[in-house]
């Protein structure tokens, strides 16, 4: 196919959802079809417009009161469970302590409700099965977590609020912290099997992500205001089938990313607003040994009519991509003027990576001042990994197949900057109606790379 029809499609193309009821008892699910410049299976998610409300005031819950909220909250999740139901959280705020949902449970954070999550992390224990920056370990359970669970829904007009009073004193990484991770990477590399990569103990201080769906399919999470996190925001694990819509994220603490779709497949963003110390969404698919022995890239991912107000990127594909990555489209996405945007598109991975980067669709996209530029791509990112461990098993990282049309930025220092592999040069990088008004160094700063053009 050519440039200038593949464009043809990205532009022309309209995506749609389309509503299809197929009724298992009360609980309904919504087929989801999108167009995009590659082909996306129409899938599922839930409805659970007709299911049956379970308030937590109805089981003890009481304001103020950890204990009975908590309580109040895992008993209406064990009787909604069996046919499908909402957890009904009322108007006003309700300390909690982590909420584990199950399968055909709809968590209703209702306007003008807050549930405010306990800053101990005492209350995120037992450990349970999750990773950290994509290697797989037993850590503190995130604040929301479902695990091999299906038809899981998030929604409301309340807020779901983290109380960070300790999370915030472990966004330092002391010493003891980076030997934990250390010895993380090295049982990863080393096979140790996941259960015996427990990482909760005095010295680690691994934050957990505030919600994280661990092996799940059919996943809805729509209009929360999420405000805090310990660590990531949203964590689509292993996860297939997921719609992400109109959800309003302000998230200013260490790594904050507002969305981090891993290894997951079949996922539509759209309508959201992210305000965040980090990258706005990060595709990721594992880290080294994991990626390679987990196989699953993340794929099939549309992100669309979406406001950055704050972050790091735009969009982020990297650095934990040893899994794949491909089939990425951002269409129609506005970023609000700030100073700390470093990217609009940044692919981000290093020789110990492997897994590969492919197809990538970023259209339609204005933004104002870019702390760098518009695309970047850097084939050497380590972070603290670089003098952590050394490089065991050199894998490099296939990147190609990334297409950027109508563009428009106000200021940045370059349009394109591509820092490729010598052995293994980046391919098919193009360019189209991309324009940064005021430059303020060189446009074009590119090395090893084959295919590259831009055509304003």
């Amino acid at each position: 196919m050519t440039y200038k029809s593949i464009f043809t499609i990205i532009l022309l193309s309209i995506s749609f959802v389309g509503l299809s009821f197929a009724q298992t008892g009360k609980l309904a699910q919504e087929e989801i079809n999108i167009q995009a410049p590659f082909e996306i299976p129409t899938f599922k998610v839930p409805n659970f417009e007709h299911c049956k409300n379970y308030n937590i005031r109805d089981f003890g819950a009481r304001q103020g009161d950890k204990e009975s909220t908590s309580s109040a909250i895992a008993k209406a999740i064990d009787l909604a469970t069996t046919s499908g139901g909402n957890i009904i959280i009322p108007p006003g705020e309700w300390l909690t302590k982590a909420i584990h949902l199950k399968s055909n449970v709809n968590l209703h954070v209702s306007e003008g409700a807050t549930l405010l999550f306990s800053g101990d992390p005492k209350d995120y224990l037992p450990a349970v099965h999750s990773s950290w920056e994509g290697l797989e370990c037993y850590n503190y359970s995130p604040l929301i977590y479902a695990y091999e669970a299906s038809n899981v829904a998030i929604t409301g007009k309340g807020t779901v609020k983290a109380d960070l009073t300790v999370w915030q004193k472990w966004f330092p990484r002391p010493k003891p912290h980076m030997e934990s991770i250390k010895n993380l990477y090295n049982w990863a590399q080393d096979g140790v099997p996941v259960e015996q990569r427990l990482m909760v103990n005095d010295t680690s201080n691994l934050r957990p992500q505030f919600i994280q769906f661990n092996c799940c399919q059919h996943i809805r999470v729509e209009d929360i205001k999420i405000r805090n996190s310990p660590f990531w925001t949203l964590h689509l694990y292993l996860t297939k089938d997921a719609l992400i819509r109109g959800i309003d994220i302000y998230a200013h603490g260490h790594n904050n990313d507002g969305i981090d779709p891993e290894m997951s497949q079949n996922v539509l963003i759209e309508n959201c607003i992210f305000d965040q110390g980090d990258d706005a969404i990060a595709l990721k698919s594992g880290r080294n040994p994991e990626g390679w022995r987990l196989k699953t890239p993340t794929k099939n991912v549309v992100i669309r009519n979406c406001e950055i107000r704050d972050g790091h990127q735009l969009l982020a594909v990297g650095s934990e991509l040893s899994g794949g990555i491909e089939n990425i489209y951002v269409d129609n996405c506005t970023v609000l003027p700030n100073e700390k945007l470093m990217h609009l598109l940044f692919i981000k991975t290093n020789e110990r990576m492997g897994g590969y980067v492919k197809n990538i669709y970023f259209s339609n996209i204005k933004a104002q001042n870019v702390k760098e530029g518009i695309l970047g791509i850097d084939t050497d990112v380590l972070y603290q990994w670089r003098n952590l461990v050394p490089t065991k098993v050199k894998k490099l990282t296939p990147i190609s197949n990334i297409y950027l049309s109508n563009i428009q930025a106000e200021v940045g220092q370059f349009i394109s900057k591509i820092n490729g592999n010598p052995e293994l040069p980046i391919q098919t990088v193009q360019l189209k109606d991309v324009r940064l008004k005021k430059i303020t160094s060189t446009a074009i700063q590119n090395q090893f790379i084959k295919d590259f053009s831009h055509k304003e």
